[in-house]
Order: structure tokens, then C-alpha cells, then sequence
């Protein structure tokens, strides 16, 4: 009898099921290690949110997203003038190829940043890897603001643009993970996706402010003036911008989440317990325990990215090259589509707490597939009207992803290994698909001569997107796997407890 009950509570807590003989003998039993493995919510475990804490919160991790990303479109933006400046004179194209493989060279090295910065998040805390992050961002993107022409020093000029870009590709790659985390662990549970939607705003915002400054100067000091100094000056802008984004970073508090788990103090379960109190998640760990949950990460990320990166980083190349328009035309055009897209993605991200993220998400996958090519149809009309319809039926299906996706990643990896899970798989796909999209699209338009060839790209994204989707768990108003309920109030709070109460028996 020992050897049964023995076995029975093994098989039991190793997730095997037992023996129906074995339940129907022992029922007493089986509900005590039922009880033992899933214990009743005591008020403790619970998360109640400080709603001021969130926001600024919210507005620490958006507002270094939006430096990042304004620091990455300014490269993205000036690619035909930084081709001029920085590499030797020849064919247009190829000035533009050798931009954009240095653009997708920062690419390379972002999942070395998201294993080092990953991992790193777990340990040692989310916030400090977030302000180290900021720092690097803000010293590569000054330096390049700093480096002497082609013209100046000959070589030596691409290769410490490389260099610097490297140092900004390895600081990004801490960067996403991080702030997406930051924002998912303070956020309640039922407003994730409303919060979460911030940080792809301060991305939208970055981009937007990039795109507007470079606009400015060309407009203003013309192709030559830009040739000759004035592409350093948004380059240089980033220093004083990174100080901002330091200081505010550096202000916050820690996640809930984080603090929890670092002090031991969460019983939400004893499986959960078992994950929660254990090591911190290394490389090892993740690749070894959470590998389909990466490759699913992988794949959805990458089709996000392509995507992201064909309508928000080549666009205006794409216009100006392809289809004529002048630099500043093509990027006006690319303001107004994000300016809108910044006024409906809270709406989204509110959408998707409410319908839950696998319908948003699968809305902008299929929105891709179907309307790439009558979108780019569109745009080569050339009007004005027609390219601004296929800009903005492109923009509403990404904004289906943005509004939803930094809420969706998160959750999807529990909380010792969530920074550096979400670090390693985000890079990994971006350095593979998103940050090549510009390079792959002009050598497909080169090789082939079809400028459809980003509607065709584009909709082969968006089908390993709407696979994704589909293998994906819905994770809206939910709690975050290996963390405790997060909710807004006492109230909310004392109905989760009362909830399980047992049913009294008469």
C-alpha cells in the first residue's frame, strides 16, 4: 500500500496521469495532492496595480522606445544620402545596396545583444538592463553623427559607420524584450493590451519624428547641403535625447512581477512556485525547456517584421527610387500614414482585451495577404490619392500587429525567463528577416525589374504569419504564466480570493 501511494503522488506531481483504479481507491488522497499542486489564491499572491506607477511606467519604456526607433529610422530615412557619404562613387543602386547591408548589418548582432541583455534582465533586474541599453543606443547613434566622410578618410569612413552601427544593432537587442516585459509585468491583467499598445506608439512616434527632421533639412538646406553636413544633425540630436530617456528609466521602480519573484514571496501554485524559485533562466534553459515556444515566437515575429520594416523603413526608398517621387514627397506621404496609424493603435490595443489578441493579430496577417498587391497596384499609380490609399490600407493591417504584439510576446514565456525568452527569439527573427527587408526588396527589384516583388514578399511574411496565429494560445485577461493575478483594485482582488472559496455544503 505505501509503494501504491507513492507511486500515486509521483506519477501525480510529474503530470502523468494516474491510474483510474488507483483514484477510485484513494479518492481522499488524489484531492490532497490536487490541493497541494493548485492551492486556493490567498489575498498575498494577488498583484493590485498602482495606476500611477503603471503610466509612468508606460511612459519610461515608450518614450526609450521612441528614441531607439528614431534613432534607427534616421539611418533607414537618409540611406540614399549616407550611400553618397559614406561609400565610394558608382551606380545609384549600388551606393543604395551598400547602405542598406550596413543597414541590416546591426542586424546581425542584435541576438548576441538579446542573449547577453536577456538573460542579464532576469537576473540582475529589468530596469538597469533598460538604462544600459538606452546608454549604448544614444553613444552609436552620436558617434556616426561624428565620422568623417568617404571623401575625408577613404575607407575607414564605412568601416567605423559598421562599427558603430554594430554597437547600436548589440544595444537594441536588450531593448524590445525589455521594455515589452516592463510594461506586461506592471500592467492588470485586463488592460495588458491597452498599456502594451504604448510601446508600439513610442515606436510609430520615433519613426514619425525621424521621418519629420529629415523632411525638415531636405526640404530646407537641399540634396547638397544634406550631402555635405547637414544628414549629421539628427544623428547628433540623439545625445541630449538619450540623457532624457536615461533619466526617466532610472527613476522607476522594478515590475512587480520581477520583485516578486527575486524575493520568493509568490505562491500561486506549487508548479508555479517550482519555476518561480529555481535559478534564473540562462541560455541553456531556454533553448532547451522553451525551444516551440521560441520558433513559434521566431516565425510570428518574422512576419510581423517584414512587414513593419517594408511599410515604416523602405517605403520612402521605394518612392523616391522606384517610382520617382522626390525624398521629401515620399516621406510626407509616410508622416501622414503614421501620423494616422498613432491616432487608432491605443484603440487597437484596447480592441484586444477585450476580443483577445489571436483575432487582431489574425485581422492583420490576412489583411498583408489579401490587400498587398492591390495596395501596391495603388501605389504605383503615382497620384497622390492613389499612393496615400495603398499606404494607409497597408498601414491599418499593421496596426492590427502593432496595437497587439507587445502584449501577445510577453505572455507567451513565464517570468524567470521572460526577458531573455523574448530578447533571444525577437532578435533572432529580426536579425533574419526584419532588419534584411530593405536589402532583399531591392535585390528582388534589381534581379527580377517587377517592382511588385515587396507586395509579393510581403504576402509570403503574412502567410507564416497567419499559421503563427493560428498555433498561438490566447493569453488576453489572463495572468502572466509564472506570475501571479495582476488586477486594478482591492475589490477586484477580494472577488478573485472569494471566488474560490469552496461551495459551502449543507
Amino acid at each position: 500500500m505505501p509503494q501504491e501511494r507513492e507511486s500515486a503522488t509521483s506519477s501525480t506531481e510529474n503530470g502523468r496521469v494516474p491510474d483510474s483504479a488507483a483514484v477510485r481507491r484513494h479518492p481522499t488522497l488524489f484531492r490532497a495532492i490536487r490541493r497541494r499542486q493548485n492551492p486556493r489564491l490567498r489575498r498575498s499572491d494577488i498583484t493590485v496595480t498602482d495606476e500611477a506607477a503603471v503610466k509612468r511606467a508606460v511612459k519610461a519604456a515608450s518614450l526609450g522606445n521612441a528614441m531607439e526607433w528614431f534613432d534607427f529610422g534616421i539611418y533607414a530615412y537618409l540611406a540614399g544620402t549616407i550611400g553618397r557619404v559614406f561609400f565610394p562613387s558608382g551606380s545609384d543602386t549600388a551606393q543604395l545596396l551598400s547602405s542598406f547591408a550596413t543597414f541590416a548589418v546591426a542586424f546581425l548582432v542584435r541576438p548576441v545583444g538579446g542573449m547577453v541583455f536577456g538573460p542579464m534582465g532576469d537576473k540582475i533586474g529589468r530596469k538597469k538592463v533598460l538604462a544600459l541599453t538606452m546608454i549604448l543606443m544614444a553613444i552609436g547613434t552620436f558617434a556616426i553623427g561624428l565620422i568623417p566622410s568617404y571623401a575625408t578618410i577613404g575607407f575607414w569612413s564605412p568601416l567605423l559607420l559598421i562599427v558603430f552601427r554594430l554597437l547600436q544593432g548589440f544595444s537594441t537587442g536588450g531593448e524590445y524584450g525589455g521594455a515589452s516585459t516592463f510594461i506586461a509585468e506592471y500592467a492588470p491583467d485586463k488592460r495588458r493590451g491597452f498599456f502594451g499598445s504604448f510601446l508600439e506608439l513610442g515606436t510609430l512616434a520615433g519613426y514619425t519624428c525621424a521621418a519629420g527632421l529629415v523632411t525638415a533639412l531636405t526640404a530646407g538646406l537641399g540634396t547638397d547641403t544634406m550631402d555635405a553636413w547637414g544628414w549629421r544633425i539628427p544623428f547628433l540630436v540623439a545625445g541630449p535625447l538619450g540623457i532624457v530617456g536615461l533619466y526617466l528609466r532610472l527613476r522607476l521602480d522594478d515590475t512587480p512581477a520581477f520583485l516578486k519573484l527575486e524575493e520568493g514571496t509568490v505562491h500561486v501554485s506549487e508548479a508555479a512556485d517550482t519555476v518561480e524559485t529555481t535559478a534564473r533562466g540562462d541560455l541553456a534553459k531556454i533553448f532547451r525547456k522553451h525551444w516551440p515556444t521560441l520558433v513559434l515566437c521566431i516565425a510570428l515575429v518574422g512576419a510581423y517584421n517584414i512587414n513593419d520594416y517594408m511599410l515604416l523603413s523602405y517605403m520612402p526608398t521605394y518612392l523616391s527610387d522606384e517610382l520617382h517621387y522626390t525624398e521629401t514627397h515620399g516621406l510626407l506621404i509616410l508622416v501622414a500614414t503614421m501620423v494616422l496609424l498613432m491616432l487608432v493603435i491605443n484603440q487597437v490595443g484596447r480592441l484586444s482585451d477585450r476580443l483577445g489578441r489571436k483575432p487582431l493579430l489574425m485581422t492583420g496577417m490576412l489583411g498583408f495577404f489579401f490587400l498587398s498587391a492591390p495596395s501596391f497596384v495603388l501605389v504605383q499609380q503615382g497620384s497622390l490619392l492613389a499612393v496615400s490609399a495603398g499606404m494607409v490600407m497597408l498601414g491599418l493591417s499593421l496596426v492590427c500587429l502593432l496595437g497587439t504584439m507587445s502584449a501577445a510576446l510577453p505572455a507567451m514565456f513565464p517570468t524567470n525567463v521572460r526577458y531573455g525568452s523574448l530578447s533571444v527569439g525577437y532578435n533572432l527573427s529580426a536579425s533574419l528577416f526584419g532588419g534584411t527587408t530593405p536589402l532583399v526588396i531591392t535585390a528582388l527589384i534589381s534581379a527580377t525589374g517587377s517592382d511588385m516583388m515587396p507586395a509579393y514578399y510581403s504576402m509570403a511574411a503574412a502567410l507564416v504569419g497567419v499559421v503563427s496565429v493560428a498555433c498561438m494560445k490566447e493569453t488576453a485577461r489572463m495572468p502572466l504564466a509564472g506570475s501571479p493575478p495582476s488586477v486594478q483594485t482591492e475589490e477586484e482582488a477580494a472577488a478573485l480570493v472569494e471566488a474560490q472559496a469552496p461551495a459551502p455544503k449543507f
